[in-house]
């Protein structure tokens, strides 16, 4: 949700659509530098959350970090901006800062996860004893992004020196479109036990629910609404009734649009809650 007029407007814009829970950036998302986040709107954000019951926040880091990078200067410059965002998490009373696990470019696979677990080991170095931690988002694997193989997260968590401080975000876009198929009850059967067997389901902390509309195995990061992509309906009821999931929170990530009036966040949670066969609560 956006945060323009204040950091409390996301959970009241969630709140007006009926969502539960709500993900947001902290700050411009395509900037290095950020306002600092006064006491005031500190509080008028969590005062916000608890008047209108929106629960689990999650803020997304900024699109500019990139903790594979080669280039030290940038390396450098995307551990400290992703110690910022924690660090705004943390006075926000947000437990959760999703990131986009980064881009090898010049360098090779191998090199790019290496520089993730020390970024990610330098990063918990300074941010011990918050509360606020990582959440590693799958991705489709565009260009020479990290993190579309189930391999690439499981290296990361197997390389860092504190892996119990790191979660993961599983977004259904970037995986389908990263080759793994979820619409077939053995689809579903065979991704997820892959994601058991080489990271853990028990890591996946929040969801990203987005359909595709680029077709499997694409590589391509394009999200669509709700069962108006290559996707359709049946992942995401699958994935609404698997018990191992209850209690993991979900965030839409579809187009920010309208359709005849109507905001779509609305009609994609009518749609999910449908398929979970649940009215909104």
């Amino acid at each position: 949700m956006s945060i323009a007029g204040g950091l409390h407007k996301a959970v009241e814009r969630a709140r007006a659509v009926g969502c539960q829970c709500v993900q947001f950036f902290s700050k411009n998302n395509n900037q290095w530098n950020a306002s600092p986040i006064g006491d005031d709107a500190a509080a008028r954000f969590r005062r916000a959350l608890d008047e209108l019951g929106i629960v689990r926040p999650l803020i997304h880091d900024s699109y500019l970090i990139n903790l594979a990078s080669p280039d030290r200067k940038l390396w450098k410059r995307s551990i400290d901006a992703m110690i910022e965002e924690l660090r705004r998490a943390e006075l926000l009373g947000v437990e959760r800062v999703v990131t986009h696990p980064g881009a090898f470019t010049t360098s090779r696979e191998s090199s790019g996860l290496r520089r993730i677990v020390r970024a990610i080991d330098e990063i918990h170095a300074q941010s011990r004893g918050w509360t606020a931690r990582c959440l590693l988002e799958t991705t489709a694997g565009q260009g020479t992004s990290l993190g579309w193989r189930f391999e690439h997260l499981a290296a990361i968590v197997a390389g860092v020196k504190e892996p119990d401080r790191l979660g993961v975000c599983f977004d259904t876009c970037h995986v389908f479109a990263a080759g793994y198929p979820l619409a077939t009850a053995k689809q579903y059967r065979d991704t997820m036990t892959q994601f058991d067997e080489t990271v853990g389901l028990d890591r996946i902390e929040a969801f990203h629910f987005n359909d595709s509309r680029r077709e499997l195995g694409s590589r391509v990061d394009r999200h669509a609404h709700i069962g108006r992509g290559e996707m359709g309906t049946e992942p995401f009821r699958r994935l609404l009734a698997d018990r191992r999931f209850a209690d993991v929170p979900i965030y839409l990530e579809t187009p920010k649009e309208t359709e005849n009036g109507q905001d779509m966040d609305e009609v994609n949670l009518r749609t999910l809650r449908r398929l979970a066969g649940r009215r909104r609560p």
